[in-house]
């Protein structure tokens, strides 16, 4: 077969197992809705087709599940793309946005945006959140640095930076929502902390696609060095990379995909932990198959997330961090015990 061809088609079954995933996630709740019903709903908005459908379905359908379903999907594709890249560049099994503290960095900057005032209206608090999980990470890398040799290259040493810069900025975020919000306030923002899809909009849902899409198109076009820092940077410059400038843009993509996701739905974690192994265990270890894997079971991961934090207990909305950290802390343990962590 075409390589071409063989591209097409898996990119079509792809886009296919995802639509898939997104209409059993619009479908299911607690009030169950049949598929055709879905179908119909969307038939009626995006090309008028006229379906006699209930408005009742039809409202939760288009306005609130439709939307937070895209958004779960785009979530779990950054987030997965997030932990692949931190993963190969650190060379550590346990790299990711949440471990090493780029999410809580990102949730105190967002705190402090929409809490604290900071910027008087000026920043907003995507802004605030890519600049803190900018300024989590460099501190992070400082203190691994201080802590042994190597910097970026000492990939166990990050790790452990990053659980104590994690404390540092969750300890802050908690001190901010404390001493700033009202008690009702501080309820509501710890529960989005832990992950909230509940209060999203259509226009989140343009901005984590657009955000997912742009930061797999920069993976993927980097493939190829991403391939040979699983050598080491050493041997990644010996082949013509670019070491630091990959480096940066590569970093700061992570970054800023992980503060958009953070400022929208809170900071969820272990998805940039499980989704790459998942990944690697199906597809391999070369980037140009395993970034848009990694994209792709993210996706349909914190879909069935959502859904299962809506069902699981009837009446009550869980927290989605809830349920990706029922699945994320095992698989952490299990690295952990079969010591693939400090691979450096």
């Amino acid at each position: 077969m075409h390589p071409i061809v063989r591209i097409l088609l898996l990119t079509g079954a792809a886009l296919a197992l995802l639509a898939l995933a997104v209409l059993l996630g619009v479908a299911i709740g607690e009030t169950s809705i049949a598929p055709g019903v879905v179908w119909q709903v969307l038939a009626n908005q995006l090309a008028g087709a006229g379906y006699p459908v209930d408005p009742i379905d039809q409202g939760i359908v288009w306005n609130y599940r439709l939307a937070r379903a895209l958004v779960a999907a785009s979530c779990g594709a950054g987030l997965a793309i997030s932990g692949v890249i931190l993963q190969s560049l650190l060379r550590n099994a346990l790299a990711e946005p949440y471990l090493l503290g780029i999410s809580a960095g990102a949730s105190t900057g967002a705190v402090l945006v929409s809490v604290a005032g900071l910027g008087a209206g000026a920043i907003s608090m995507t802004t605030g959140a890519f600049f803190g999980a900018v300024c989590a990470f460099a501190l992070v890398a400082l203190l691994a640095h201080a802590a042994g040799s190597g910097g970026l290259r000492n990939g166990a040493q990050i790790v452990l930076a990053g659980i104590a810069g994690s404390q540092l900025f969750n300890a802050l975020t908690s001190l901010i929502i404390t001493k700033s919000g009202s008690a009702e306030q501080a309820r509501g923002i710890m529960f989005w902390l832990l992950g909230n899809l509940s209060g999203v909009r259509w226009s989140d849902t343009l901005l984590t696609a657009a955000v997912a899409v742009a930061g797999l198109a920069v993976c993927l076009w980097h493939a190829r060095a991403l391939d040979a820092f699983t050598f080491g940077s050493e041997s990644a410059a010996a082949l013509g990379v670019p070491v630091r400038r990959v480096q940066l843009v590569l970093l700061l993509a992570a970054a800023l995909i992980t503060a958009v996701m953070v400022s929208i739905v809170g900071a969820i974690g272990f998805v940039g932990l499980v989704i790459p192994h998942a990944a690697r265990f199906l597809v391999g270890g070369r980037h140009r198959r395993l970034i848009p894997a990694s994209a792709l079971i993210g996706a349909i991961f914190l879909i069935a997330a959502d859904v299962i934090s809506r069902t699981l207990l009837p009446g009550q909305v869980l927290p989605i961090g809830v349920i990706t950290a029922l699945v994320g802390a095992p698989v952490f343990a299990a690295i952990l015990l079969k010591g693939r962590g400090g691979r450096t």
